[in-house]
């Protein structure tokens, strides 16, 4: 019999999606003596088998300029594939030209397959599987080459990112243009699915288009995808039916859900568990739980030290470097980090769902790692502490009380900026 993970002691049998057929069923079989263990024993989701139940978080490389993937975003990847993790992600792939956040963003066509296809090869053979995160920026955007006047989300608004091109205002979606994206979120899985990735992670948060329709904050229509939350689902529930049907039953598919949006008027950690259960009904295998808004409120993800200084060190636009210096402030709160600092919101996720749960969130030590298993998660996902040492899966497995030396200065988030793109500050030539 197989079974996904352990909640209060014990074992939950997966979701009945796949009980007809146990070979593709999400499966994990947690150690309820050693969670430590458990987290680093081979795992299984829709089918797909996992070295260890650690997965490299999906984190902007800032290594495809102009949208081609590079050599130095190849070998990131590789790097991560040889310190052991079970999984990793490469971060924001645009669904469509449009879904892009800048010109410096890779989205599905034919110019990048082999690119693409070498990045898939090189990285398995460390012997990690390999996701792809789908997104598209909705009206959260700096694309210049825009193919609408406007960016466009679920209702009309202001795009402060735009702003310094002259994308500052958002225009309401028709039910045509919907469709389309839509269509785009289909398109491109089935792209992806082609090129080689063994799952996806289709991204459902922080404020890009699909939570700018989940979000009462941001969403104000008043037609059937506005206003309830499960008008305001409706998107999100079409775009992975659509994904489904691109990629096929058995194939493993995640979503990063944002807990809350960390603003008056946004999503609430009471409105999540209700977000989660509807993507679980509707057929995801795996909820990554995260939290904030790129937009609104990114240190509620991040706690530590402000991203600000590191974003301002980077930018090479003159108007965004004086609206952070504006608005930084403002925008840039401070949350002091703290480990596991999303678990107690997560687990009212993990009790109410069926499907697979992946917790992200200050995961910082082998302890936390045994902590979050024990709550019972099937899964972890790791940014900042892979950042800072990729070898850091190698060094629990040797290590029952390693931490990792990451100190949360989170200048790694505006490297993302640089010419080179994402690499930890303070340890700079880890991937080279």
């Amino acid at each position: 019999m197989h079974f996904r993970g352990v909640r209060h002691g014990t074992t939950r049998p997966t979701s009945s999606r796949f009980d007809d057929d146990p070979a593709t069923r999400a499966s994990v079989t947690c150690l309820v003596d050693d969670p430590l263990k458990a987290c680093l024993s081979e795992a299984t989701l829709n089918g797909l088998r996992l070295r260890n139940r650690l997965i490299k978080a999906a984190t902007s490389e800032g290594k495809s300029p102009l949208g081609v993937p590079s050599d130095a975003l190849i070998r990131f990847h590789e790097r991560i594939g040889e310190g052991g993790v079970g999984m990793t992600t490469l971060a924001y792939c645009a669904v469509e030209a449009d879904g892009r956040l800048d010109e410096n963003v890779i989205y599905p066509h034919e110019g990048v397959r082999p690119q693409l296809e070498r990045f898939v090869r090189t990285v398995k053979a460390t012997g990690a599987a390999v996701s792809a995160q789908l997104v598209h920026a909705g009206s959260f955007t700096k694309n210049p080459a825009l193919t609408n006047r406007r960016p466009l989300g679920p209702s009309r608004g202001i795009n402060t990112l735009g702003l310094s091109r002259g994308l500052g205002r958002i225009s309401a979606m028709t039910h045509a243009q919907i469709q389309a994206r839509v269509a785009a979120f289909a398109e491109a899985a089935a792209f992806m699915k082609g090129v080689g990735f063994d799952a996806l992670e289709i991204h459902f948060g922080h404020g890009y288009a699909i939570s700018q329709f989940i979000s009462p904050k941001t969403n104000k229509r008043t037609d059937e995808y506005g206003g309830t939350l499960d008008n305001r689902m409706r998107f999100g529930v079409e775009v992975l039916a659509a994904v489904r049907a691109a990629v096929g039953d058995t194939y493993p598919l995640l979503g990063k859900i944002s807990m809350t949006d960390g603003v008056d008027g946004g999503v609430t950690y009471a409105d999540s568990v209700e977000i989660a259960a509807t993507l679980d009904a509707a057929g995801l295998d795996a909820i990554v739980c995260s939290g904030g808004t790129s937009s609104m409120n990114p240190m509620l993800l991040f706690r530590g030290d402000s991203i600000g200084p590191g974003l301002l060190q980077h930018e090479k636009s003159v108007g965004m470097r004086m609206a952070l210096r504006i608005a930084g402030p403002r925008l840039f709160k401070h949350y002091p980090f703290e480990e596991t600092y999303f678990l107690e919101h997560a687990q009212r996720i993990r009790d109410r769902v069926r499907c697979a749960v992946c917790y992200i969130g200050g995961a910082n030590s082998a302890d936390a790692l045994g902590r979050v298993m024990a709550a019972g998660f099937d899964f972890v996902q790791l940014g900042r502490p892979l950042i800072y040492d990729p070898d850091f899966p190698r060094a629990v497995l040797q290590d029952s009380a390693h931490t990792s030396g990451c100190t949360h200065c989170n200048r790694c988030v505006g490297a993302i900026g640089s010419d080179g793109g994402l690499y930890c500050t303070e340890r700079p030539g880890t991937f080279e």
